[in-house]
């Protein structure tokens, strides 16, 4: 099965569940993208204590999964993207919803 997650949240607690989640699903050999939206793309500065967002993040990518984030929202919070988290559009996000048997958000 191909899952797309959108993560749209800075949310610590969450975003660590949403990439536990697709780990998870991609240890049952499902096909994994993430899109990192809105206040989803401060991801990678979000680790706390109890919930090390990093690590799962790292874990996802080293099992296959893989994660895009949008430039519009990274220009307005002046960043930009990484080797973790390359730069991407709408049209990338467009092919996500397309390309998935189901889409979750978070």
């Amino acid at each position: 099965m191909k899952i797309g997650i959108i993560i749209y949240s800075n949310d610590t607690e969450m975003v660590w569940n949403a990439f536990r989640l697709g780990l998870f699903a991609l240890e049952q050999k499902d096909q994994v993208k993430v899109f990192l939206l809105g206040k989803g793309v401060e991801c990678e500065s979000i680790d706390s204590e109890k919930f090390k967002v990093t690590e799962q993040i790292k874990l996802f990518l080293n099992n296959g999964g893989g994660i895009l984030v949008c430039g519009s929202c990274l220009k307005m919070r002046n960043s930009g993207g990484s080797e973790t988290c390359p730069i991407s559009t709408m049209k990338d996000l467009y092919d996500i919803v397309k390309e998935s048997d189901k889409v979750l958000t978070f």
